[in-house]
C-alpha cells in the first residue's frame, strides 16, 4: 500500500512564475552538479564561459540547463553526492542544498536512487542549519520540524504508527557506551528495511521527520563513539612516543608485527569517517572494526611499555609526567601551565585535599588542580573515564577532555579545559554550600558558568562552521554535561 505524498513545500514568492522558479533553482543547485560532474570526470555541454547562468535565460538555454540536470540524477549515486558535500564547501551553502532537496522532492516519479538521496540530503540540511543549543541534546521530532520547515513547510510531528521501530532503536541508542556495542546492533540495516518497506508513505513529511531525526542521532552516535576510541588511541601513541618506543605490533589493524610508531600516529591522525564511501551496515562495521583493531594493538603495546617502566614513572609522579608529553607537545597553554612549577614549590599538599579552600577557588587555581592530578596519575588501559576530586566534589571528565589537559594545546583543546574548570567549579561550590549552608561561593560560580556557557555555544558554531566535526562533537558534550552541572545547581 503506498500513500500519496502530502509536502507543503514553500510555494514561490508571488511575483514569481513558474519558470522563473524553476530557473531560480536550477541556478541554485547549477554549481552542486558542475563540481560533481568534474568530481565524476563528466563532460560538462557548457563553455566556461557559459557556466555563470543568466538570471534571465533565453530558451533554448533553459531548456539545455534542465536536460543536463536531469541527466546528471540519471548518472549521480548517493554515495558519490554524500562524498562531494561532506569534502568541499558546497555543503555550507543553505540555498543550494534547499535547492537540491526540494528538486528531488518535486519530481513526479522517484525512483529509490532519488529516495536515498533525499533521505541523505534532508540529515545533511539539518545537520547544516541545527542551532547549537539544540545540535547535542536529545532531539525531539519537534525540533527537527522547526528547523526544516524552509524545506518542508510546517509539518505535524505527531508519530506515525509504522515509524516506531525508529523511536526504539533512538531508545536503544541512549544506552550505548562502545563502539563495539554499537556494531552488535544492525541499526543501519533496520533503518534501511524500515525506509524500504515504506513505499509512498516514505514521504509523508511527518514520516521525513521521523528519518532525519533517527539518522542524525545514529550518525551523531557513531562519530561520538568513534572519537573517544580515536582520541583514545591517539594518546596511547603519545605515551608509547614518550616513553621511547619505536616499532608496534599491528596485527589487529591488518598490518604487519612491526609498524613504525610514526606511520601508525599519521594512520589515526588522518582517520577519516566512514561515511563518504557507499553507506552500507558493512562498509561501516568494516571500518569500525578495523579502529577497534588498532585499539587493542595500542593498548598491548601500552601494556608491554608499562610493564617495564611503569613502576618508575609512577613513583616520579607529576614532574616525570609533565616532561613525558609528545615532543611536538607543550603542557596546556592556559593559566595552569604558566603558574604549576612556582605553585607546586610553595604548597605542602594539593589543594584538593583542602575542603575549605574550594571557597576561594578561582579559575586559574582550578585547572592547575586538575591538571596536576592527571599528570600524577595517568589513565589507565580501557578506561574512557577519570575522576578528580576538587573540595568535597567528584567529577568525572571524558577522555578527550583528560586529553585537552594532558597532551594536547590549541584552540580547541583550551575551550575544552574551561568548560571542564567551569563545571568542576559549580560541582564543589555546591558541595560547599550543602555543607556550610552559604550560597555565595555557589552563586559567584554560576555566574560565571553561564559566561562560559555562552562562550562555548559559540565555539561549538565556530567548529561547525569550519567543519571539524571532531571538535564540535566533544566540546557539545561537554557544554551540554555543564548546563546540566547548572540545572542541578539552580534546584538547591
Amino acid at each position: 500500500m503506498t500513500k500519496t505524498t502530502t509536502l507543503n513545500i514553500p510555494a514561490p514568492a508571488r511575483s514569481e512564475s513558474p519558470r522563473q522558479a524553476q530557473w531560480k533553482e536550477a541556478r541554485a543547485v547549477f554549481p552542486i552538479y558542475l563540481a560533481l560532474a568534474k568530481q565524476l570526470e563528466i563532460e560538462i555541454p557548457f563553455p566556461q564561459a557559459k557556466r555563470n547562468l543568466p538570471e534571465k535565460p533565453d530558451l533554448e538555454t533553459f531548456t539545455q540547463v534542465h536536460e543536463w540536470l536531469d541527466s546528471m540524477d540519471q548518472r549521480v549515486l548517493v554515495h558519490q553526492l554524500r562524498h562531494l558535500l561532506q569534502m568541499t564547501t558546497l555543503n555550507a551553502s543553505e540555498t543550494g542544498l534547499r535547492a537540491l532537496i526540494q528538486r528531488h522532492l518535486r519530481k513526479t516519479k522517484k525512483s529509490s536512487v532519488d529516495r536515498d538521496k533525499i533521505d541523505f540530503l534532508l540529515v545533511q540540511y539539518f545537520a547544516l542549519c541545527a542551532p547549537a543549543k539544540i545540535y547535542h541534546k536529545q532531539i525531539e521530532p519537534i525540533d527537527v520540524a522547526h528547523v526544516m520547515e524552509p524545506v518542508l513547510g510546517g509539518v505535524d510531528p505527531a508519530p506515525l504508527a509504522w515509524c516506531a521501530p525508529l523511536e526504539q532503536m533512538i531508545e536503544s541508542l541512549k544506552t550505548l557506551r562502545s563502539l563495539r556495542e554499537i556494531l552488535k546492533t544492525n541499526f543501519i540495516e533496520q533503518g534501511r528495511k524500515v525506509k524500504e518497506t515504506a513505499g509512498g508513505m516514505f514521504y509523508d513529511p511527518a514520516a521525513l521527520v521521523a528519518f532525519i531525526r533517527f539518522n542524525f542521532l545514529l550518525r551523531r552516535t557513531l562519530i561520538e563513539l568513534m572519537h573517544a576510541d580515536l582520541i583514545a588511541i591517539r594518546a596511547g601513541l603519545s605515551q608509547l612516543q614518550s616513553a621511547g618506543v619505536r616499532t608496534i605490533d599491528c596485527h589487529n589493524f591488518g598490518l604487519s608485527a612491526s609498524e613504525a610508531l610514526t606511520k601508525i600516529s599519521a594512520v589515526a591522525e588522518e582517520w577519516k569517517q566512514p561515511f563518504q564511501k557507499e553507506y552500507t551496515e558493512r562498509s561501516v562495521s568494516q571500518a569500525f572494526d578495523k579502529l577497534l583493531g588498532l585499539r587493542a594493538d595500542v593498548e598491548q603495546a601500552l601494556e608491554k611499555a608499562l610493564g617495564k617502566a611503569g613502576e618508575a614513572a609512577i613513583q616520579q609522579g607529576p614532574a616525570r609526567a609533565a616532561k613525558s608529553l609528545p615532543a611536538n607537545k607543550k603542557a596546556p597553554s592556559g593559566p595552569a601551565a604558566s603558574k604549576v612549577n612556582a605553585k607546586t614549590k610553595e604548597r605542602s599538599a594539593p589543594a584538593a585535599t583542602e575542603p575549605d579552600s574550594v571557597v576561594a577557588l578561582d579559575f586559574e587555581n582550578c585547572m592547575e588542580q586538575i591538571w596536576e592530578q592527571l599528570i600524577a596519575t595517568p589513565p589507565t588501559r580501557g578506561r574512557s573515564m577519570t575522576t578528580v576530586k576538587i573540595g568535597g566534589a567528584r567529577i568525572l571528565l571524558s577522555s578527550w577532555e583528560v586529553t585537552a589537559f594532558v597532551s594536547e594545546d590549541g584552540p580547541s583543546a583550551e575551550d575544552l579545559r574551561r568548560a571542564v574548570v567551569a563545571r568542576v567549579l559549580v560541582s564543589a561550590a555546591m558541595e560547599s554550600a550543602k555543607e556550610t549552608g552559604n550560597a555565595t561561593s555557589l552563586d559567584r560560580a554560576m555566574n560565571m558558568a553561564r559566561v562560559e556557557v555562552t562562550r562555548l555555544q559559540e565555539r561549538v558554531d565556530v567548529a561547525k562552521q569550519a567543519k571539524d566535526t571532531e571538535a564540535a562533537v566533544n566540546l557539545g558534550i561537554s557544554t551540554k554535561r555543564l548546563l546540566s552541572t547548572l540545572d542541578e545547581a539552580e534546584k538547591l
